[in-house]
């Protein structure tokens, strides 16, 4: 043992000591697995998973441990990118195949991944959110769409891959042009939805080609030392923030399949299984997700598949004797075992991996391709979700706004830079109760970078504020009773004509969509349009959807709501929390959007002849008042303005010190044409 440990008693000892049946190797193991998820906001959160009040001596050498294989996992040369492909293509040829797709996702189809599960990054170096890679014989190729052009170049060479488009240049085309006649090309079944695989089939089999399912993924071959599934702390949500029990929600989803005469549903999305379990974890950035399968039948009863390790302290008492908690490698017999009675299970072919939907099939199955029976109620918040979103909400506007009066005297020096900025503003944050992290990394842009979408400051990007510019700010954090997305654009010093009549479009498609009254049954692609019109008259638009679902103390973009141009079936109903989030982006110069989260709420109105719905603004945090070119805006849309900032002053002036309440004031004052 190395000297990290020496001392009076060994780590051995030390656990037999405090009466805990573990091993150091065990320990090991499990802090290789605690290395592989994101550092927690309490470095000590992962200690609970050896044990509850653990003896000081114990906690410090199980700490030095920690940072000792977390040294020994630092980077200490550049990646050899090259011999990493070559040793795929080696993997390929002995398995005779002539390709093989790399996607950037897991066996969740999930937006954000756990480092085993970056093998597209591994791969080829690039570390996009969305992409994959192809290797042939003799080529390869990165596709990605049009917010990586600039990255994918910076971080993949161009004399290992081809770059690609995600959309423009399609997959097969490629593939047949690099593969030879006959060609067999390989994919691992965890990693694409049965959907993709059917599609993908089709249209090799008109090219004359073979996509050939992987029994494993050639790359975990070749990637050495690829880090373990992550293991976070897995812990119960509270009664208070969660409204229903588990239970409750359990026979609810159970009596809708037994009335639909299916035996049971296999959930692969971990958002649905935290919800329908009231549970949260951190094995992946930004979203509290406890990695995970289940599968739920007809009579209540859950099959829970989850490393046990992950679990805290009680966690098995809240979950019950109905919830069976079993290893993760169990999953293909549970399968196996619905399908032996010929029974019906439903799987959502959208997220739902292929190697689940081979798994039932062979094994007899009767398969009921469903959207996923948790992802309606889990949008329609109930009221105890709706109070503790509102409370996130007073507590983030608060931050946000010492954020803003900070930025007001500091970014007139011209010393703030994006990452200053957004350091600053996750400093405020963190300073309030119940505060778990961000809810995505921040989009901080200045000047240029604001006009792309999605833009991620690094190092190499990172800019200064500068006199006469605007500056973009994206941010969210998540707490334990909500998850916050706010975004506001700040005029650094006096911004241009043009700047203020293109922010007050914006800002008229915002309202529009805020002041909405729309019947029962309306979907969020009918109301999409309300937001545009205003750029639509002088001939401009955003190549973005208006809003996205989101939500309580969960992952910031949820379906299957949605304010989008792209058609959606999902009718709004009470209780949804969406984005509201019009924008617009001059290339090369500067980019403009406006976002508050809203929920959809019943109205009362005398003359309707229908039920009608409208929205509810949970953001609290003024919008820039020297942006707004007040000519353009009538007085229904002056009104609510004011109206809001009002509100934003009231909720949110006991929560700031005299200084910060003064300016908050002052950047409310009324609108007066």
């Amino acid at each position: 043992m190395s000297s990290a440990y020496r001392g009076d008693e060994t780590l051995e000892q030390l656990l037999n000591r405090a009466g805990l049946s573990r091993s150091a190797p065990d320990i090991r193991d499990l802090v290789a697995g605690v290395l592989a998820a994101p550092e927690a906001m309490d470095p000590d959160a992962w200690l609970v998973l050896v044990g509850e009040d653990l003896p000081e001596d114990l906690a410090t050498q199980l700490r030095a441990l920690k940072r000792e294989m977390g040294a020994g996992h630092a980077v200490t040369q550049a990646p050899d990118y090259a011999g990493r492909l070559a040793a795929l293509r080696a993997v390929l040829r002995r398995r005779e195949l002539d390709g093989f797709i790399v996607p950037r996702g897991d066996e969740h189809q999930g937006e954000y991944v756990p480092p085993r599960a970056q093998r597209l990054a591994w791969l080829t170096g690039f570390t996009g959110s969305a992409g994959h890679a192809v290797v042939a014989t003799e080529r390869a190729a990165v596709f990605v769409d049009g917010r990586y052009t600039l990255q994918v170049q910076a971080e993949v060479s161009r004399d290992l891959y081809e770059y690609m488009h995600l959309v423009d240049d399609p997959l097969v085309d490629w593939v047949v042009g690099a593969l030879p006649q006959g060609g067999r090309f390989g994919y691992d079944p965890w990693l694409h939805t049965v959907g993709w695989v059917e599609k993908t089939r089709q249209q090799f089999e008109r090219a004359g080609l073979t996509l050939v399912p992987c029994a494993d993924n050639p790359v975990d071959a070749v990637w050495a030392d690829q880090p373990p599934p992550p293991l976070a702390p897995v812990e119960a949500q509270s009664i208070a923030f969660a409204g229903v029990t588990a239970a409750d929600k359990r026979a609810r989803i159970a009596g809708d399949l037994a009335r639909a005469g299916i035996g049971a549903v296999v959930l692969t999305q971990p958002d649905s299984i935290a919800w329908l379990l009231n549970l949260r974890g951190a094995d992946v950035p930004c979203t509290p997700l406890p990695l995970s399968f289940a599968i739920l039948k007809d009579d209540g009863a859950v099959d829970l598949f989850i490393d046990r390790r992950k679990l805290a302290p009680g966690v098995e008492a809240h979950l019950g004797n109905q919830v069976a908690v079993r290893a993760p490698e169990e999953l293909g017999d549970a399968l196996d075992a619905l399908g032996q009675g010929g029974r019906k299970v439903m799987a959502d072919p959208a997220s739902t991996s292929a190697w689940i939907f081979d798994r039932l099939h062979l094994a007899g199955a009767r398969i009921e391709r469903d959207p996923d029976p948790c992802a309606l109620p889990k949008a329609c918040k109930n009221e105890a979700e709706l109070n503790g979103t509102r409370a996130a909400h007073v507590r983030d506007g608060a931050a946000l706004v010492r954020f803003l009066h900070w930025l007001s005297e500091e970014a007139p020096k011209g010393t703030v830079t994006e990452i200053a900025a957004a350091e600053r503003l996750l400093d405020f944050r963190k300073t309030n109760e119940r505060f778990r992290g961000l809810s995505f990394e921040t989009i901080s842009g200045a000047g240029p970078n604001g006009a792309i979408v999605h833009y991620r400051v690094s190092e190499a990007t990172d800019r200064r504020l500068e006199p006469g510019s605007l500056f973009l700010l994206d941010s969210g954090a998540q707490y334990r009773d909500g998850t916050t997305d706010v975004t506001r654009t700040i005029a650094i010093d006096t911004p241009s004509p043009e700047m203020k009549e293109r922010f007050t479009l914006v800002l008229k498609g915002h309202i529009a969509v805020s002041t909405a009254r729309f019947p029962r049954g309306t979907t969020g692609s009918q109301l999409d349009a309300l937001a545009r019109l205003p750029l639509w008259s002088v001939g401009l638009d955003y190549d973005h959807g208006t809003g996205h679902g989101v939500g309580s103390y969960l992952s910031v973009h949820e379906g299957p709501q949605r304010i989008s141009k792209v058609p959606n079936t999902v009718a709004l109903q009470p209780g949804m929390i969406l984005s509201n989030e019009p924008g617009y982006y001059k290339t090369g110069s500067y980019g403009i959007r406006i976002e508050n989260l809203i929920v959809v709420q019943p109205l009362d109105l005398p003359m309707a002849e229908r039920p009608m719905l409208g929205f509810e603004v949970l953001t609290l945090a003024p919008i820039d008042r020297t942006l707004i070119e007040p000519t353009l805006l009538t007085q229904e849309e002056i009104a609510w303005l004011n109206a809001y900032h009002a509100h934003v002053r009231e909720m949110l002036e006991p929560q700031l010190s005299p200084p910060v309440a003064e300016w908050l004031r002052q950047a409310t004052s009324p609108i007066i044409v």
